[in-house]
């Protein structure tokens, strides 16, 4: 059962424009992953050739070894990108309501 406090946060507009933009953050990093990994998956089930390309003549580093490492990087960077949202918005946002509505 929620407490006063936690109902009073949860009808509070800041409180839900703010939980309406993390979600969207969310979500929009969230499809940019999805679609890199089953973007690389598909090329790997209908286009082999094309990740077996050598980066150059005479070499033998494919295409497929920095395009995967390239795809994990793009998740790291992802990662970066909501944690530095979190702590430098959401966090603080959601402190200061906190406090406003603990105060009422």
């Amino acid at each position: 059962m929620a407490s006063e406090l936690t109902r009073r946060i949860e009808r509070n507009a800041q409180y839900q424009q703010l939980i309406k933009a993390r979600n969207a953050l969310g979500w929009s990093l969230t499809i940019l992953v999805f679609a890199a990994y089953y973007g690389f998956i598909l090329i790997v089930a209908f286009d082999k050739k094309l990740f077996a390309t050598p980066l150059a003549a005479g070499m033998t580093t494919t295409w497929g070894i920095p395009l995967g490492i390239g795809i994990i990087l793009l998740t790291v960077l992802l990662t970066a990108i909501y944690v530095r949202k979190a702590n430098s918005q959401y966090d603080p946002a959601l402190k200061q309501i906190l406090e406003k509505e603990v105060q009422s």
